[in-house]
């Protein structure tokens, strides 16, 4: 089976690597992360580990001893300069050149940020994606302190419930004419814009960021209409970008994101990739899934195609977000929605269901678990229920699964 080297340490990365050596590869595995820590969960960054809940020792994937126990190679710190493909190698920066036989590619997503024109390089300026990021972040949240969050998609928002639950003044600002516009129904932006403006979060919608404002370190911004908001950080979460940069130098196939069948297979037969960086064929067109859910069971579908199992993905997405004490959960994909309906369940729950004519794509889920697991199921087996049983309190939901 000879030797596999898995470049990104993240979910994607940690998940191959041990379904490797579950599967029985006898062959060294040698995971290679840029950060200098061992794989780590990334959705609690935002949420528990930035208000403090949750500590370090708790967004460990595995243990300390898991990766000499399953003789797995983890090398963190460590970046990968370029791969050539001919000769079946990987160049570090340090000029260090590995073999392989075959190589995977779990090099995940990697956040938009404000270009220095428009105060990017601004002190006190932050993304939301690595725990460095979020280290930095935490230092500066202090009762008081006014946040201004640019992005109004769900980092943004979850980062924004945080910075108001300890008592910062926080403002979000979005260009789109509403938050979540990009991968929510109306409805569900309303729902969360009035959960964020219970807990006093200033929610400014269709203004865009002219530039942030200070010398140093950031001192507010200056705002598309023409106003002047004053903050002592700045949050950007405007959304990730796949990390193609070595699949690109490698010459593979690249299309918002590196290009993979539906075994996980790139454009060169002996380089694989899964996770956030990886864009695969769903349903008749390519997409690209950025949740934990899809990287681990689309790393773990590659383990089992590069011991020759010749195994087609399949893709059940699912997402959530934890915004104060609200779960989100989302099942499915609402890509090509014509309507919506909504059931209102009791204690604040609700659940949006949309449809492409009369089939059934997604269900976005608030504080609302049955309804979730009842149209998770019912995308996975293709069934779609009448809309008038939906929104009718007076029918149970698991009855629609009979």
């Amino acid at each position: 089976m000879g030797s596999i080297i898995i470049v990104g340490a993240g979910q994607a990365g940690a998940s191959l690597a041990a379904k490797l050596r579950s599967l029985g590869h006898a062959g060294p595995v040698t995971l290679i992360g840029e950060e200098p820590v061992a794989p780590y969960q990334r959705p609690p960054l935002s949420k528990a580990y930035l208000s403090g809940e949750a500590g370090l020792y708790r967004l460990f994937l595995r243990s300390a001893s898991f990766w000499n126990e399953h003789d797995i190679a983890l090398r963190v710190g460590v970046r990968v300069e370029s791969i050539d493909p001919d000769k079946k190698t990987v160049t570090l920066e340090s000029e260090e050149i590995l073999a392989y036989d075959q190589l995977a590619l779990t090099t995940g997503s990697r956040p938009r940020i404000l270009p220095a024109a428009l105060g990017g390089q601004l002190k006190n300026v932050f993304a939301v994606r690595t725990l460095a990021h979020i280290d930095a972040m935490a230092a500066n949240f202090r009762k008081g302190a006014r946040a201004l969050i640019v992005g109004g998609g769900y980092i943004g928002l979850e980062a924004a419930a945080v910075a108001a639950k300890l008592g910062l003044d926080v403002t979000v600002i979005e260009a789109a004419p509403r938050i979540l516009q990009r991968v929510a129904a109306p409805e569900t932006s309303d729902y969360f814009r009035r959960l964020h403006a219970g807990h006093k979060v200033t929610i400014v919608e269709g203004i865009g960021l002219t530039r942030l404002l200070g010398e140093r370190e950031v001192t507010g911004a200056l705002l598309s209409d023409g106003r002047e908001i004053e903050a002592d950080l700045a949050i950007v979460g405007i959304g990730i970008e796949p990390d193609v940069r070595l699949a690109a130098g490698a010459g593979l196939t690249v299309d918002n994101g590196i290009c993979t069948d539906e075994f996980g297979r790139t454009s060169d037969p002996a380089i694989w990739a899964a996770g956030d960086c990886a864009s695969f064929p769903h349903l008749g067109r390519r997409i690209r899934l950025e949740s934990v859910g899809n990287a681990i069971d689309q790393a773990e579908h590659v383990a089992e195609n590069m011991m020759g199992g010749g195994k087609s993905y399949q893709a059940k997405p699912w997402f959530w977000s934890d915004q104060y004490e609200t779960k989100l959960q989302i099942a499915g994909l609402n890509t090509g929605y014509d309507r919506v309906v909504s059931r209102v369940g009791p204690d604040e729950a609700l659940s949006i269901w949309y449809y492409a004519g009369s089939r059934l794509l997604a269900v976005d889920a608030m504080n609302d678990a049955r309804a979730y697991m009842v149209g998770k199921r019912l995308i996975e087996q293709n069934r779609s229920p009448d809309q008038a049983d939906v929104v009718d309190l007076g029918i149970d939901l698991k009855s629609l699964l009979k």
